[in-house]
């Protein structure tokens, strides 16, 4: 029997939604979040009032299970500790090298996060085109090189967000930097990876949205993609905020350097929550 025709959705070379009819009759609909996050495929038998979802075998479940919560509790401990390092500045109850100090630590488990949901996008069940709807896991990889997949290009972008900032962090522990040194070695590497971080946001959307604008305030993983792209958003207005005037060695405005660092991060944190409800 011949494979059965499919119809593709997505955005630009990525596709992000397939709907074909299985040899037994009915839809199955595999779209790229719901797959890899919570290893579901959408089966509507024929005749049935509501869809069924078929699953991944146990091993993947509780593959994703683990991958989730762990880049969950990352972000949720890297975004609190950068709001607490955005708290110490912003009032004043720490030098430099505990603020400092403070972000480190937060990267690290950004880091951690963003490794970790490459891992998810690596490791996630693939789909069987032509079969009944499964979902196959195939054995574990620390890597793979997949850039025709836009949930992977986001994941990927996004991890190398983590790294880029992981090299602003350390240059902040410098000291007797002047200002053109401040601007090159830790505001560029911070912009950079603000930038970083919205492109993985906006490639979130077009996974989730399939490419057209969208709105869906009953999907769970759109909220989290909300959320988490206004963080970068606020990161990114902090980010431009610290910029470091050459003539008179001060910022362009600390408290929404200070202010945007401690709202964005507590939006990661929240994003990292709401990830603990999207599993298997």
């Amino acid at each position: 029997m011949g494979e059965p025709e499919q119809r593709a959705e997505g955005v630009g070379p990525f596709t992000t939604r397939l709907t074909w009819h299985p040899p037994g009759g009915g839809t199955a609909v595999w779209e790229s979040r719901p797959a890899r996050r919570r290893g579901l495929i959408a089966v509507h038998p024929p005749g049935a009032a509501a869809p069924r979802h078929a699953t991944a075998d146990d091993t993947g479940l509780a593959r994703l299970r683990r991958l989730n919560a762990i880049a969950a509790t990352a972000f949720v401990l890297g975004g609190a500790l950068f709001a607490a390092g955005a708290a110490v500045a912003q009032f004043g109850s720490g030098d430099a090298t505990t603020c400092a100090s403070i972000y480190f630590a937060g990267g690290l488990f950004f880091n951690t996060g963003g490794y970790v949901s490459l891992l998810q996008v690596v490791n996630a069940p693939r789909h069987m085109p032509g079969g009944q709807g499964a979902l196959v896991t195939h054995p574990w990889r620390w890597w793979s090189y997949e850039p025709t997949r836009v949930d992977w290009l986001s994941a990927f972008v996004l991890f190398a967000g983590t790294l880029v900032f992981a090299v602003d962090l350390l240059d902040s522990f410098l000291q007797g930097l002047t200002v053109h040194q401040i601007n090159r070695l830790i505001w560029a590497p911070d912009v950079i990876g603000c930038v970083l971080f919205l492109i993985s946001g906006h490639l979130a959307f077009a996974e989730i949205c399939h490419g057209r604008p969208c709105v869906r305030r009953r999907d769970l993983g759109w909220w989290i993609v909300a959320v988490n792209q206004l963080g970068s958003v606020l990161f990114m207005l902090s980010a431009l905020a610290a910029y470091t005037r050459p003539d008179t060695g001060s910022l362009v405005n600390a408290d929404i350097a200070d202010w945007g660092t401690l709202t964005g991060a507590l939006c990661f944190s929240v994003g990292g929550v709401l990830q603990y409800a999207e599993r298997p």
